[in-house]
């Protein structure tokens, strides 16, 4: 029997993403099928290039269409198109999405977290931002090893809007650039707003798949801004184990999930998860306690995004302003593995949920 490319795509309607459960076939992903009396080539297009399940949906396409593939050599491309559920705006309309990542708590490693987030990312191909908020304590510039440099400004269309950095395939945006290294930024809450939506409205970004938005601790006008400035495509929690940093991190997951604000949280990324001494990396030491965000995630129903140890290395590269996740080692796969079940929950979420929109609060 003559086998056709309509047999083929029949065979894979049989395999189903195992996240937004449905058949690869209805969702648009099988594309640019070529078969020929001696070949059998496709392209199976994922949600994102961070795809953590890449092989078993591969192996799943292979497996679906080998009988019928006879004696044909059977080519399976992967390629990423990122999703989004951002509505046409006149703000940033060529990023599909926009994160937040927020702590309640200070010094719970949410720039070392979001530093190695965004450059993760980048490195599995997609197209990345991140805008440093933390407007009094700015720490993007040390950890990308760029304090002592400026954005260049360029005229586009009649006006003067600012390009931002790029290092590491990450472009970047962060007051620490517009301000000398050892000067104290000392601003009123309207005027770091201000500042904030000029990164938004005055910058050249460009196409982006994911804009991270680093966020100072606590909740406060700066996170107000951001989700009346964007529509928000989802919130990143840190934490570490501790009680303390616990019960702020669930102050910031209740801001989020107020009716008036209703971004949809991503997930809890445990930080500090243990103590792991690098000439024993088998070790774990529970030096702030075990499993608190895991806890929290459960209690919370929110997904846990990863674990993240506490290393020497991860401190050093901090320092250094190179991401440990550019280095490899069990450090830099935790924080890759980070990014994937980042990406795999936006992908969900733009599956699921509908689209976000800028938060309209009202005065009282």
């Amino acid at each position: 029997m003559e086998v056709t490319e309509k047999d083929i795509l029949e065979a894979l309607k049989q395999v189903h993403d195992p996240d937004l459960k449905r058949d690869l076939v209805s969702l648009g992903m099988i594309r640019s099928m070529r078969l020929t009396a001696t070949e059998l080539e496709f392209t199976v297009t994922l949600t994102t290039p961070a795809c953590p399940l890449k092989e078993k949906i591969r192996q799943d396409c292979l497996d679906a269409v080998a009988p019928l593939a006879g004696s044909r050599k059977i080519t399976i491309h992967t390629d990423a198109a990122v999703t989004s559920a951002r509505p046409a705006t006149a703000v940033l309309p060529q990023v599909k999405n926009i994160v937040a990542v927020a702590s309640g708590k200070g010094g719970v490693g949410k720039s070392t977290i979001t530093t190695n987030l965004a450059a993760a990312l980048a490195q599995a191909g997609a197209k990345v931002g991140l805008i440093d908020a933390d407007i009094f304590g700015p720490s993007i510039p040390t950890m990308f090893n760029c304090e002592a440099e400026q954005p260049a400004v360029e005229a586009v269309d009649g006006r003067n809007v600012i390009v931002p950095l790029e290092h590491y395939g990450v472009k970047l945006m962060s007051i620490g650039f517009l301000a000398p290294p050892d000067s104290a930024v000392v601003w009123r809450g309207p005027m770091a707003s201000s500042a904030l939506r000029q990164f938004f409205t005055e910058a050249l970004w460009g196409e982006l798949d994911y804009l991270l938005i680093d966020l100072p601790p606590g909740t406060s006008d700066i996170h107000l801004t951001l989700v009346q400035t964007v529509p928000v495509t989802g919130a990143v929690i840190v934490t570490t184990p501790q009680k303390v940093a616990l019960a702020d991190a669930r102050k910031a997951i209740a801001m989020f999930r107020q009716p008036q604000i209703n971004v949809p949280v991503l997930g809890i990324v445990e930080n500090m998860a243990w103590f792991t001494p690098e000439e024993l990396p088998q070790n774990r030491y529970y030096i702030f306690g075990r499993d608190g965000g895991k806890n929290l995630s459960e209690k919370l129903n929110v997904p846990l995004l990863g674990q993240i140890p506490l290393v020497q290395g991860i401190r050093e590269s901090g320092d250094a302003g190179l991401p440990i996740v550019l280095k490899g080692g069990p450090a830099a796969e935790a924080f890759m593995q980070l990014a994937e079940h980042t990406a795999r929950e936006i992908a969900i979420r733009n599956a699921r949920a509908i689209p976000t929109r800028p938060v309209e609060l009202k005065a009282t």
